[in-house]
């Protein structure tokens, strides 16, 4: 069994779904590491719900939106996990004014020691139009380097569009 796998796609690609459907195939109570902070964001509160309705029962949340690494040391051991997502955590780093390299750099060496499983998902934002302000330029670049070293030290890399996973690694 693969121990570190990353499931990347474009929005609504069904990458979450898919890599629900992985870590409810292992063994292991499932934990949930979510980054997404929805605030007073009506929409973004329906999109989280939508996520726990599917889910279903038997799953343990964490809610981690900058300190992911801390996250996956402190829930080895327990289950599968499956972080979702990437791209959320990255933009809570960036629109915090936080670096996001170092934080990058420690969320590598925490995949390295961990024990049970993780499932991350991340969005593959660099597909289409180059945005036309400099903080979404910034973002675009940021999350395709940390999905490139994130896929680095991934034993699988799946890409998912329209529902369907193919396999990269």
């Amino acid at each position: 069994m693969s121990r570190i796998i990353l499931v990347t796609g474009g929005a609504r690609s069904g990458k979450s779904r898919h890599a629900e459907a992985l870590v409810r195939a292992m063994p292991g109570p499932p934990i949930y590491i979510a980054t997404a902070e929805a605030g007073d964001d009506a929409e973004m509160q329906a999109r989280i719900a939508h996520h726990v309705d599917r889910r279903g029962a038997g799953w343990t949340t964490v809610e981690e939106p900058l300190d992911l690494a801390g996250a996956l040391d402190r829930s080895d051991g327990e289950g599968p996990r499956l972080v979702d997502c990437l791209t959320l955590w990255l933009s809570n780093h960036m629109f915090a004014d936080r670096p996001w390299e170092p934080e990058a750099d420690t969320l590598i060496a925490a995949l390295g020691r961990q024990r049970s499983p993780v499932v991350l998902v991340s969005n593959e934002v660099g597909m289409g139009i180059v945005p036309d302000n400099a903080l979404a330029r910034a973002f675009r670049d940021a999350q395709g380097f940390l999905n490139q070293r994130v896929a680095e030290v991934a034993d699988e890399v799946m890409f998912v569009a329209a529902g369907l996973p193919l396999r990269l690694k």
